[in-house]
């Protein structure tokens, strides 16, 4: 089984993104613009509980997937609360032109105009929002039930317990990356609580993203542009195409290095990259392998044996400078060991 073949196609993609039409501070076009220039091929700009589609502006080297963030708070005013938990979930459109709300409620649905918003076709329970994980899981399945792929974002950020993140199901990629959260307070990586829901037997994939607003300029320090992304290993750039990747799980998370192969042959996997320092083959927190280069060097190829033992493997690489990609899980029956 090869998961990425050598010279096989990898698009850059940031899956999560806040224009002027929310609380981003660049407009559309901008975005597009400043993406496009720094090499990414796919950018979903995912408005808070606005819901536009952008795809017009998609042409032969650049798609643009449509979506928008929800959120649920505690607070029915929808008040921000910067010590306390709430949810917050990028629906990602199968058919680029559905801008479905789902579980329409005016008060979260504030960046958008009212005439624009009523316009909007609505699905799931209308009206006020609860913070239960009921609610909650309702919300996922109505999305799921029209037509979006559901991520679930940031959860470092959004504080919420382990045990309610653990008791969700539906949402296809947890996002194991963050480079907004991390502007913040230098933690949003994620790959203990994904080891933690691999081993109560939820597969979800992993991804990486900005989460961009601009609120500080391109170079600041505290820029939250540019700095996690998601590698889709689709057939061709085409909407279609693209989708089809993000729900088969051919991706992978980065915030630097670069896999170029990666094959399985029954127990043996071996795959290749980008300069790495280290690359890591993860069975459970206690448990993974590590191959290293020499201090100051890097190297561009490993093999692991999988051992009998192991429920699922997964695979990082991590640069001199510290920073990492991330592959999502393999289990041992869809590796056919």
């Amino acid at each position: 089984m090869e998961f990425i073949s050598p010279g096989a196609r990898q698009y850059k993609a940031n899956l999560h993104s806040h224009s002027n039409l929310s609380d981003g501070s660049l407009t559309p076009e901008e975005l597009i613009r400043a993406y496009r220039e720094q090499g990414y091929s796919i950018l979903a700009i995912t408005d808070h509980e606005a819901s536009y589609d952008h795809t017009a502006a998609s042409g032969p080297d650049f798609l643009l997937v449509t979506g928008y963030e929800a959120y649920i708070r505690p607070s029915p005013e929808c008040r921000l609360d910067n010590y306390g938990p709430e949810i917050h979930l990028n629906l990602l459109a199968k058919d680029p032109h559905n801008t479905t709300l789902i579980g329409f409620d005016p008060k979260f649905c504030k960046y958008m105009p009212p005439g624009e918003a009523a316009r909007r076709e609505k699905a799931g329970d209308l009206g006020p929002r609860r913070y239960t994980r009921e609610y909650i899981q309702a919300f996922i399945d109505q999305a799921r039930e029209s037509g979006y792929l559901v991520t679930y974002n940031h959860p470092c950020w959004s504080m919420e317990r382990q045990e309610d993140i653990l008791a969700y199901s539906g949402c296809f990629s947890l996002e194991i990356f963050n480079t907004g959260s991390m502007m913040i307070s230098g933690a949003e990586d994620n790959v203990i609580l994904y080891d933690r829901m691999l081993r109560m037997g939820k597969r979800l994939y992993v991804h990486g993203a900005d989460d961009n607003h601009n609120h500080q300029p391109f170079g600041s320090p505290l820029c939250d542009s540019f700095g996690a992304w998601t590698m889709v290993l689709a057939e061709e750039l085409s909407y279609p195409a693209v989708i089809r990747a993000l729900e088969e799980g051919r991706f992978y998370a980065s915030t630097g290095p670069a896999f170029t192969r990666l094959a399985f042959q029954g127990r043996n996997a071996s795959m290749e990259f980008s300069g790495a320092q280290r690359a890591i083959m993860h069975m459970s927190p206690k448990w993974a392998v590590n191959l290293c280069a020499r201090a100051g060097e890097s190297f561009d190829r490993a093999e692991f044996a999988i051992p009998d033992q192991a429920p699922y493997v997964y695979f990082s690489l991590l640069s001199g400078d510290g920073r990492r990609a991330v592959t999502r899980a393999f289990t041992r029956e869809e590796l056919g060991i």
